[in-house]
């Protein structure tokens, strides 16, 4: 008997989100976005702005990846929630969150393609979200020699222009991807780096800014 991934993705989702999680300790603080003592930003400008009287960090275009690294923070598994906005401008808008990193050539990381939420071209929209694990595992090299596997479309789908949310959560191997108020994932992946833990920051791609608020942490509870 053959059976298909998507067909069992539900049961994947649903053993997720039963796994325990403890509260969240201490936050990631966005407002304090320029203490170096709290946050590494790399190869970008970061500033500090609003959204809906909350904090937000928008962080400038430039060429290559920028991050905006949490100093001390060592995450294994257990949940990140963000909020996130980029732009529909095609080829220039990446936004996404780095988790188990060493440093900013070292990190595994799931990040959004907002030009492509809506892209009438449907291989285009099935680009809509990403998971990537430098430095062996580059999207050009997961789509040329597993395409569609670590890449999707994005649903519901969200305004490309406007802000969305993402709940990413991390058990053992498995990464999973939710969008906003959905009970479904949009990506579900096997992690291809054998990192446990690390660091978490903010990232944008090449070339691209973003920003980012209500950024949440909670760790896993340990058995």
């Amino acid at each position: 008997m053959v059976f298909s991934f998507s067909a069992i993705r539900p049961l994947v989702v649903a053993a997720l989100l039963c796994c325990p999680f403890a509260r969240a300790g201490p936050q990631p603080e966005l407002k304090r976005i320029a203490d170096t003592a709290v946050w590494r930003v790399s190869n970008r400008t970061a500033t500090l702005s609003e959204r809906d009287g909350y904090p937000a960090v928008h962080l400038g275009a430039k060429d290559g990846d920028g991050f905006a690294w949490l100093i001390g923070s060592d995450f294994s598994e257990g949940m990140i929630d963000i909020d996130f906005r980029g732009a529909n401008k095609p080829g220039q808008s990446f936004v996404g969150i780095a988790f188990h990193g060493v440093d900013d050539t070292t990190f595994d990381a799931v990040y959004f393609r907002p030009f492509n939420f809506k892209n009438p071209d449907i291989p285009r929209r099935a680009r809509a979200v990403q998971y990537i694990s430098h430095p062996q595992f580059t999207w050009e090299k997961l789509r040329a020699e597993s395409p569609g596997k670590y890449e999707a479309a994005v649903t519901p789908v969200p305004d490309p222009d406007g802000w969305f949310h993402a709940h990413i959560v991390v058990k053992g191997k498995t990464i999973s991807v939710q969008v906003n108020d959905s009970s479904t994932a949009s990506l579900v992946v096997t992690q291809l780096s054998d990192r446990h833990r690390g660091l978490v920051g903010l990232w944008v791609g090449n070339g691209s800014g973003g920003d980012f608020a209500n950024f949440r942490i909670t760790p896993a509870t340990t058995p």
